[in-house]
């Protein structure tokens, strides 16, 4: 398989298995679509990982394989190539991306689905697609437009250069660098730490969050108003507060 998905202490992570390069063939774009989907069902998934290995992150798409297409194929197929990005982008729980490597084209798009970036200090970023006589096809222009603001990324996007980790780091494109051997286990640690957390809550702040970046604001505000609203139904809220006026803030354990 291209990408697997193992579960270790409530953590889904997605890894992508394709040497020497995940290079990101249709194959590859259904396999991610399909365990995206699995990690969003699975109670026993609670936040997720996605890590391409020590080396490298993914290093954009099948150039080889998109060449043979046509216009016509490609019509069919940028839609199932967005599709299954959202379907990364849409895992109602918290995820984080860990970065080694390259992360380029496709590779760099599937970071952005993500809700965290952890960056190897030797990562390299970038949407190179323009070289190509193209445009990012896989939530490029949206995501990371709405992520480092539209004139940052039309540097990237227009000039299809890539970014080392620092700058990376400093265009809000990565929320964090570590060690290269490193990257895996802090991205690891954060998505445990938060597996431990209000499962419902943590998912409401998500959709709350992601629907309001892609609407208006009082739009927004309905969608945060009936969430939270909504939480005062569930065991975690009440075990929450009881832990809050019983034992002082932080020290709810949740199911």
């Amino acid at each position: 398989m291209t990408v697997n998905l193992e579960v270790a202490e409530g953590v889904g992570t997605i890894r992508l298995d394709r040497p020497p390069m995940n290079a990101l063939d249709v194959a590859t774009q259904d396999r991610l679509k399909e365990l995206a989907e699995e990690a969003s069902r699975r109670d026993d998934v609670r936040a997720v990982v996605i890590y391409g290995g020590e080396k490298v992150f993914a290093a954009g798409a099948d150039i080889k394989e998109m060449q043979r297409m046509d216009h016509a194929a490609m019509v069919v197929r940028s839609r199932a190539l967005q599709e299954s990005f959202t379907a990364v982008a849409r895992i109602p729980k918290p995820v984080v991306a860990a970065v080694t490597g390259y992360a380029l084209g496709g590779g760099c798009e599937l970071a952005l689905c993500a809700d965290f970036r952890i960056a190897a200090d030797n990562a390299k970023l970038g949407q190179p697609e323009i070289l190509l006589g193209l445009i990012p096809g896989a939530g490029g222009t949206q995501r990371l437009a709405r992520l480092i603001g539209p004139s940052k990324a039309k540097d990237l996007i227009f000039t299809g250069r890539m970014v080392k980790a620092d700058e990376a780091l400093a265009l809000g494109l990565v929320d964090r660098l570590a060690p290269a051997a490193e990257v895996f286990s802090e991205a690891h640690a954060w998505a445990a730490k938060l597996a431990q957390g209000p499962a419902i809550a943590l998912r409401a702040a998500k959709e709350a969050i992601d629907t309001g970046l892609e609407t208006d604001l009082e739009t927004g505000l309905a969608v945060e108003r009936t969430w939270f609203a909504g939480l005062f139904a569930t065991e975690d809220r009440e075990r929450g507060m009881r832990s809050f006026v019983e034992e002082g803030p932080g020290k709810a354990k949740f199911q």
